[in-house]
């Protein structure tokens, strides 16, 4: 979280933004649904931006005794409200453009195709201010693509204004509206997946528990047995688990857990695991409530758990 990134992310959204406000005022002047499709579509762009802006502002943010775990979960509820905004902006496009076939109206193609053409200007600016140095940060990554997304949809609108214009063809223009707001569906589904799979608190798809239990055993030396593994995101690009290790031999139980957090920072990128110890000599304890329960061998899952633990 550099403070390049999070100048270059809030520059990106100031003219990605002023420039949706004035692709939907151009759209009602030119009567082009294209170009009102393209404005949704930068809108999508606009609420990436805003996101990531707001993840390197929060993340900034210190947790509080009531917020343990900080404000980093605001910026997933804010791309789930995001993600359904644009299903129903989506919905209004394909009706709008389902009346038109019926009813054409009337399209300036002038002012639309000038107003294409500086969209897809305005977009080329912000996709260079965005792979200016750092590119590696998950939010700058994010909104990169979502920029060069729409760079089609400025594309589309102006081969639809150059066909009206020289064709006076006006169903392209619906047609293409309803592609770039295919387009829009595409990002929107993707944005709502994540954000639902964040607030369940699912694991991430390179560190499910099945994987963190296989690279660990097969890793960290002095290691028996893992169990109760429970891996989830705060945020994005933000992972925490939970688990419970039994040592080979008791008295290394100490530099078992440094070597199994170890691990699970450089292998799986998990910043913040919880580490109890299962000690040899304890009772045999239950499976745990929130998983399937599963089969136990005499060599490594009969364990018990104690109460003490060790957190890194």
């Amino acid at each position: 979280m550099t403070s390049a990134n999070e100048r270059k992310i809030l520059l990106s959204f100031v003219l990605i933004f002023v420039f949706m406000i004035v692709e939907v005022v151009g759209s009602f002047l030119s009567g082009s649904l294209a170009l009102l499709a393209d404005a949704g579509h930068m809108l999508t762009d606009a609420g990436a931006l805003a996101l990531a802006y707001a993840a390197f502002r929060f993340g900034r943010r210190a947790a509080d005794s009531k917020r343990t775990f900080g404000y980093l979960r605001l910026e997933v509820i804010a791309g789930f409200i995001n993600a359904i905004t644009l299903f129903a902006i989506v919905g209004w496009i394909c009706y709008e453009a389902w009346l038109r076939f019926f009813e054409p109206h009337e399209i300036l193609a002038g002012p639309m195709l000038l107003v294409a053409i500086v969209g897809l200007l305005v977009n080329i600016l912000v996709l260079w201010i965005m792979t200016r140095g750092d590119t590696d940060h998950v939010n700058v990554k994010g909104a990169i693509l979502h920029v060069m997304g729409d760079l089609l949809g400025s594309v589309g609108a102006i081969v639809a204004a150059v066909v009206i214009y020289y064709t006076a063809w006006t169903p392209i223009d619906p047609i293409l509206s309803v592609v770039v707001a295919l387009l829009i569906v595409r990002s929107a589904w993707k944005l709502l997946a994540k954000s639902i799979h964040i607030l369940l608190e699912g694991a991430p798809d390179d560190a499910s528990p099945a994987e963190v239990e296989r690279g660990l055993m097969e890793s960290v030396a002095g290691l028996a047995a893992v169990n109760h593994i429970h891996v989830w995101q705060l945020s994005s690009g933000r992972t925490m688990a939970t688990l419970h290790v039994r040592p080979q031999d008791d008295a290394q139980a100490r530099e078992v857990v440094e070597r199994v957090a170890k691990e699970l920072k450089t292998r799986f990128n998990i910043e913040h695991p919880t580490v109890a110890i299962d000690w040899n000599a304890d009772e045999p304890a239950s499976d745990c409530s929130l998983t399937q329960p599963r089969e136990h061998h005499n060599h490594d899952h009969s364990h018990g758990h104690s109460g003490s633990a060790q957190t890194h």
